[in-house]
């Protein structure tokens, strides 16, 4: 894997932009002619700058930086755009031919900037691209862009789940290191960058035995950006403090009850945001990424002292599988918590094969293929041959290359998995909803299907939720309602890490245009309207016509839903 050591202000940065269309589209939006602009903002490492750049991606336009050094000095921002550091009216009309102007880290403007920028809003007609950190000290004329409305805010909520999965796949990291990572960095894109650039460097990753992919196991690298993550907790220095973040750290993935700890500690550092407190007076760390660093920091000896049995979590994890167990038998397959099993297999722990075959079996059914077979995997790492991590290796593995048969024999899934393929079966439960949909399925009733695929999706039956809402398209008389399906179902399918069933295959590209077909298929492979109309020699307002059309008749306003579409991986 390369590594790479850009600035995260970089321009050009390593990682493809992933995700995020809806903003995407937004932010475009919010610059298109006769609209004053839009401010983004969002806590640091978000993504702000990353998601700006593709948006003003081959625009013509101009850009200015806030820098903490340069806030005494006035117009700093400006300086390479300014004849000279003249009046604010005379700035305001040397810029009177930037047409767009993107301003990066405006909490970080010298006064002078501020009020340029924010003159510019009121009254110029440069229209305006702004990222601010959240929760930093801004100047006021920067913070009444937004809050005297004069410009409209974006806040960027962190990056879902299923985008980091593509955004990590290109690094060929399996799933279950996917899931820890976007559950330490929580968002935070600069971390998650340089998290994987040092664990790549270093021996961090190891080989996946027959995939092509590595996994991390064991403890967190210490870099300098996961100590300045830390520094919250390395700066309190108030009696007791440490101590008790130590031990919450080396309890993990338990919860320490309050009344055996100091309460009013426990006060001071719940009021930082440090730690959190269950209804039922369990403490742990608010931030998952602050104890896997004070137990790779702690010394030795007193992490000897602190860390607790590893025997110590057999009854845990033996108490969750009975408990996921339980939620199969209900045909409930939504997520739950499951903090002890995810805790020992990122440690590097010794997993037990019946643990990691329910813990494959429950992410299968829910659609997270790629999950279950690195969880059948992990259970075949510690017991080579186990015949039940071996069945759901081999059943995830179907899920994702069109067999489809994704059931294991002689219970209510098997029974359901042959309906699902078109076979004669046994009967269902009464009114659950396997048995709602294989009848809806029997009797080629679109309504039904739609309403059977809304109850599996209720339940976390997301594959099977997709591929009802796919069987309902070729049923449907009413043509919207058909698009409308297929919507759902492309919606549905993108969520389970590529799986590809015979259901799902026949989703096709609607009848569409030879120019509409080329210009989605280029869509689909990531490019913008600008680079399409480019690659085509067609106006960037034919381009937008022809996706727009293609939408209309695909029944379908994502533009990422497109990969599907085409029946081409996302």
């Amino acid at each position: 894997m390369r590594t790479y050591e850009q600035d995260a202000k970089t321009l050009e940065l390593p990682w493809p932009f992933t995700g995020r269309q809806d903003e995407l589209d937004l932010v475009r939006g919010a610059t298109a002619s006769g609209r004053r602009g839009i401010v983004v903002t969002g806590p640091a490492g978000r993504g702000k700058t990353r998601l700006i750049t593709e948006a003003v991606r081959g625009t013509d336009h101009a850009t200015v930086t806030g820098t903490p050094e340069a806030r005494h000095l006035p117009f700093a921002a400006f300086a390479h755009l300014l004849p000279d550091t003249g009046s604010l009216h005379g700035a305001v009309r040397a810029l009177a031919g930037v047409r767009l102007l993107v301003v990066d880290d405006a909490h970080l403007l010298d006064e002078d900037s501020a009020a340029l920028v924010h003159q510019l809003a009121a009254h110029g007609r440069t229209r305006l691209v702004v990222a601010a950190t959240e929760g930093a000290a801004a100047p006021g004329a920067v913070s009444r862009l937004w809050t005297g409305e004069l410009l409209p805010r974006l806040a960027l909520a962190p990056l879902p789940a299923e985008d980091t999965a593509a955004l990590l796949g290109a690094a060929g990291l399996e799933a279950l290191t996917v899931r820890r990572l976007h559950r330490l960095c929580r968002g935070d894109l600069r971390l998650l960058r340089l998290l994987v650039a040092a664990l790549g460097a270093g021996d961090g990753l190891v080989p996946v035995p027959g995939t092509g992919e590595r996994a991390w196991r064991g403890p967190l690298p210490v870099t300098p950006v996961v100590r300045e993550h830390l520094a919250p907790v390395l700066e309190r220095s108030a009696p007791g403090e440490r101590e008790i973040l130590e031990r919450l750290a080396f309890a993990e993935p338990g919860r320490l009850p309050a009344h055996d700890l100091d309460l009013d500690v426990l006060e001071r550092l719940e009021a930082a945001g440090l730690i959190t407190v269950d209804e039922a007076g369990g403490v742990v760390l608010a931030d998952p990424l602050h104890g896997a660093a004070l137990r790779a920091t702690t010394g030795r000896l007193r992490a000897r002292r602190l860390s607790r049995d590893a025997d110590g979590h057999a009854a845990a994890l033996d108490a969750e599988q009975r408990f996921l167990t339980g939620r199969l038998e209900q045909m409930d397959v939504r997520p739950v918590a499951t903090p002890v099993g995810d805790w020992v297999v990122a440690e590097g722990g010794p997993v037990p094969a019946g643990y990691a075959a329910v813990r494959a079996r429950f992410a299968r059914l829910g659609g997270a293929v790629r999950d279950a077979a690195a969880w059948a995997r992990e259970g075949m790492r510690w017991a080579p041959g186990d015949a039940g991590c071996g069945a759901e290796l081999e059943l995830a593995e179907a899920e994702s290359d069109e067999s489809g048969r994704g059931f294991a024999a002689g219970d209510v899934y098997a029974r359901y998995g042959a309906v699902r393929l078109g076979h004669p079966a046994g009967p269902l439960p009464a009114g659950s909803v396997l048995a709602r949909h294989a009848e809806a399925l029997v009797r080629r009733d679109g309504g039904a299907l739609d309403l059977a695929a809304a109850a599996l999706e209720e339940r976390g039956f997301l594959l099977f939720a997709a591929e009802a809402y796919a069987q309902a398209v070729g049923v449907h008389r009413d043509p919207r309602a058909a698009r409308r399906s297929r919507t759902r179902a492309l919606a549905l399918a993108r969520r389970c890490q590529g799986a590809r069933t015979p259901a799902l295959a026949g989703l096709v590209l609607g009848e569409l245009t030879a120019r509409q077909r080329q210009v989605v298929a280029l869509a689909a492979a990531g490019l913008s309207n600008r680079e399409i109309a480019e690659r085509l020699t067609l106006s960037v307002r034919t381009v937008g016509n022809h996706l727009y059309s293609a939408y209309t008749r695909l029944g379908t306003g994502d533009r990422g839903a497109l990969p599907c579409l085409l029946d081409e991986p996302a």
